[in-house]
């Protein structure tokens, strides 16, 4: 069966190499990856993913979903690639507090929604990040200390199935589908829209101050008072900037979600830092919760590596916090603990994160840096040793990774017997599948 035939089996966009617009249909947000696909399917609705699907089938060929391209590894080769960008509706109903949204909408817009209800997704840290590959995932941000993991909001999947059937998941109607569904990844189906709980969100405080890389260690032990006993409420995260021809920064950015007046006497301590570079400390509403950060929200390539610190004790401080950011771009520890913490064995396969610290590493994934940016990735988890436990969350996954650092084990075998169950051939696959 050839892959032209594919195009008679949608009424969306087939490119196939060779194509005008292949290469940029192709391309993920991170440009640094590289993806040699069969075709590219630009879906119109939820009948040309079935579509897909049967045809791939018979075709004995892989299916993967890409609504943005933000979680790509590259190792997709000969797959046909489905983008999602134009199942993009949102539906806000701000008397149940819940929101339908396609499987191709990003967080902005779906913040704007519910926030003129004063309601809020359980969103990331940038507004462009699609809702669907982040909340199959787990997707944790600024709320997520107070309200848990995206994927445990979610209340109804809408999904094309292995053997091209369109289905609804619900707790109710597939128990074990959903439990996968809710942080384990897009192995088990594709989805054409989510529907999950908002929460109240009426007033919010936010923002980040930055100082000159002198004053790291001063900011970094302000970091560590602020997430010792902090309420769940609060959330802070520390960043560490070396942007490429300015000088190096360190920063506190932060979200409380409450009074204003509540937040600025919680956050109080950062007025005692002289030397502030910048600050963008205010009220918010829910909508301007992705600014906070501040994140790219153009493609560019990059270089990431996350992880779980078990401390910020000595061997932390003189790894990440005394030596030089270069050859990154960013290093950053974001506060956990609160409702990540506490995650029951129904809420999903993204269960608990038991440490109280993430770190993230970034940098850019230009030729010409790629050698000198993996030896700094290296440098710092040597130097981590045991304060990194290998765990991490499945959104901070990066290209060579597997899923199995994502879960435990009794999580992840669960996770291959419905993969196997649902989906023997194959025929779909996550960018982190649960079976390597």
């Amino acid at each position: 069966m050839g892959i032209d035939e594919l195009r008679g089996a949608v009424r969306g966009t087939v490119f196939l190499p060779g194509d005008e617009g292949f290469d940029q249909a192709a391309r993920p947000w991170n440009v640094a990856v590289t993806q040699s696909v069969a075709a590219v399917v630009e879906v119109a609705d939820a009948d040309d993913i079935a579509g897909v699907v049967r045809y791939a089938r018979r075709a004995g060929r892989t299916v993967v979903t890409q609504p943005t391209g933000h979680g790509a590894t590259g190792d997709i080769e000969d797959t046909i690639l489905v983008r999602t960008g134009k199942l993009d509706s949102i539906a806000v109903d701000p008397d149940r507090r819940l929101a339908r949204v396609g499987s191709g909408a990003q967080w902005g817009r779906v913040q704007s929604a519910a926030a003129a209800h004063g309601l809020s997704g359980l969103a990331g840290s940038n507004p462009v990040v699609g809702v669907t590959g982040y909340t199959l995932g787990g997707g944790f941000g600024w709320l997520a200390r107070a309200h848990g993991w995206a994927a445990n909001a979610v209340r109804a999947v809408d999904l094309v199935d292995a053997a091209g059937e369109q289905t609804r998941v619900t707790a109710d109607s597939d128990p074990e589908l959903f439990w996968a569904l809710r942080g384990g990844g897009g192995d088990f189906g594709i989805v054409t829209a989510l529907e999950f709980d908002l929460v109240e969100l009426p007033q919010l405080y936010g923002g980040r101050v930055s100082w000159p890389a002198e004053q790291t260690r001063a900011v970094f032990e302000m970091f560590t008072a602020l997430t010792t006993d902090a309420p769940a409420e609060l959330s802070v995260w520390l960043q560490r900037y070396q942007i490429p021809g300015a000088a190096p920064t360190v920063a506190i950015d932060f979200a409380y979600l409450g009074d204003p007046a509540e937040g600025r006497a919680l956050t109080s301590i950062l007025d005692t830092l002289p030397g502030r570079l910048a600050d963008t400390r205010g009220a918010m509403t829910p909508d301007q919760i992705g600014t906070i950060t501040a994140e790219p929200t153009d493609p560019s390539p990059s270089l990431s590596r996350g992880e779980l610190l078990t401390d910020l004790g000595d061997a932390v401080v003189k790894t990440i916090i005394d030596a030089p950011v270069a050859p990154l771009l960013n290093i950053q520890i974001r506060g956990l603990g609160g409702a990540l913490a506490h995650s029951g064995p129904d809420d999903g396969a993204r269960g608990r994160v038991t440490e109280p610290y993430a770190l993230y590493l970034l940098g850019l994934g230009l030729p010409h840096l790629i050698d000198d940016v993996t030896a700094g990735f290296a440098t710092i988890l040597d130097g981590l040793g045991p304060h990194i436990t290998g765990a991490k969350p499945y959104t901070f996954l990066a290209p060579g990774e597997s899923a199995s650092a994502a879960f435990d084990a009794a999580t992840l075998t669960r996770l291959r017997q419905i993969k196997r169950a649902r989906d023997p051939h194959n025929v779909l696959r996550a960018n982190f599948p649960v079976l390597e």
